[in-house]
């Protein structure tokens, strides 16, 4: 094949550039009305046939893609990082320390209702599964953590999780929590 001429060579160089499809009238208007942009498109197409990346029409347009023997090399399993609401968090939390869990008993131990969809997101992202039914009436779900979880927060088991000492050692107890446990041990204290 001989090699392509000025003007095929400046319709590749305007479809590289390009940010969308383009017509071959758009095309032309880059390069000044030039005549023969059909016939530079067809060279352009003829030279990429067969490589990793090919020139294809689509409709009226014209593009550079992937190959479609070669898309499989491109797709990846991208993990998007996920941004836990406070609530998810301590659902979380609490699931974790204290399960099987129901949805009463993280709604008791948290002071609030929790939305519907918190629990949602916890199971989407692989860390919370249900765990069968507590043998009450009405047989509430119970929720429990997942191997995922373990991987995901670095813990061989839940017996790894931090204690209470661990996490008033790092700082992570809110001082208000702090300050009402204090008013417990103290209050026990004055009954004893």
């Amino acid at each position: 094949m001989n090699p392509p001429d000025d003007l095929a060579r400046a319709v590749e160089a305007v479809l590289f550039a390009a940010t969308e499809p383009m017509t071959a009238d758009a095309i032309r208007g880059h390069l000044n009305d030039a005549t023969g942009i059909r016939e530079a498109l067809d060279t352009v197409q003829a030279l990429y046939a067969g490589r990793g990346i090919e020139l294809v029409r689509r409709g009226d347009r014209w593009h550079f893609q992937t190959a479609a023997d070669m898309a499989h090399l491109l797709r990846r399993d991208r993990e998007e990082p996920r941004k836990l609401s406070r609530a998810g968090i301590e659902t979380l939390a609490i699931i974790a320390y204290h399960e099987p869990a129901t949805r009463a008993e993280i709604e008791a131990i948290r002071g609030v209702q929790i939305s519907k969809g918190t629990i949602d997101v916890l199971m989407e992202a692989g860390w919370v599964r249900p765990a069968g039914r507590r043998e009450v009436p009405g047989r509430p779900l119970l929720y429990a953590t997942t191997p995922e979880f373990l991987v995901h927060f670095g813990l061989s088991s839940r017996r790894d999780l931090p204690g209470i000492d661990d996490l008033k050692a790092a700082g992570l107890l809110d001082p208000v929590d702090l300050a009402f446990e204090q008013l417990e041990v103290e209050s026990s204290d004055e009954e004893d």
